[in-house]
């Protein structure tokens, strides 16, 4: 079996049911197996979802990072899937405030959005990976051309607004917003530093005169 084909029927099916997981685990508290959801289980669905989807939102930006440091080109298969799987986690955060949280109450639903700034954050960056999930089909792709990847872009303000969001939102600890902060600065300062040196190197490459010419 070629390496095409055993990432696509071996491998991604793995992936697939690997980042189920986070699903799995939380369903499984709620019928008490493997621990309960605590003292405030809409809490405690809010949070896992929330930190679930920031993960993945991290772990794909990790993506071209890691394939560029290890060689390994598969892995740019797996982007689109933890891609969708974040926003995945992020709505079903949204769908536990807005159904379990606020009674789907309008009012209460618009004043906590304005007068709460880390769900205004929460719900502006949930509205940008909407629309990144939405256009993450290669039809969408070749549609859109080369708008494509200038709306894409928008997943590294998506990812800033997402560990802003949790960091607002804890009122003491800030420990682990702070340590997704740290992944995110060195996932992005990695790209700034690559891309720097994409241009350095493009140009010397041009200012360096050719064989003919320094003969």
């Amino acid at each position: 079996m070629d390496r095409v084909r055993m990432l696509r029927l071996c491998w991604k099916p793995a992936v697939f049911i690997l980042c189920l997981m986070p699903l799995f685990i939380i369903g499984a508290k709620l019928y008490g197996v493997g621990g309960n959801l605590g003292a405030n289980p809409v809490e405690t669905l809010q949070d896992h979802f929330g930190q679930w989807g920031l993960r993945f939102i991290l772990i794909t930006l990790s993506v071209t990072p890691l394939r560029k440091i290890s060689s390994w080109m598969w892995l740019v298969r797996f982007r689109r899937m933890l891609g969708l799987f974040g926003f995945f986690y992020v709505l079903m955060h949204f769908m536990v405030w807005l159904l379990l949280d606020q009674h789907l109450l309008l009012p209460a639903i618009l004043e906590d959005i304005v007068k709460r700034p880390f769900i205004t954050l929460g719900m502006l960056s949930l509205v940008m990976l909407t629309a990144l999930a939405a256009t993450s089909t290669m039809a969408a792709r070749r549609r859109l051309g080369r708008r494509w990847q200038i709306l894409h872009n928008a997943i590294y303000l998506i990812a800033i607004l997402g560990v802003w969001h949790y960091w607002w939102q804890v009122k003491k600890d800030i420990t682990e917003p702070f340590e997704y902060a740290l992944v995110l600065t060195a996932v992005l300062g990695y790209r700034l530093w690559d891309r720097r040196k994409q241009r350095s190197h493009l140009k010397h490459k041009v200012s360096a005169p050719s064989s003919t010419e320094a003969a």
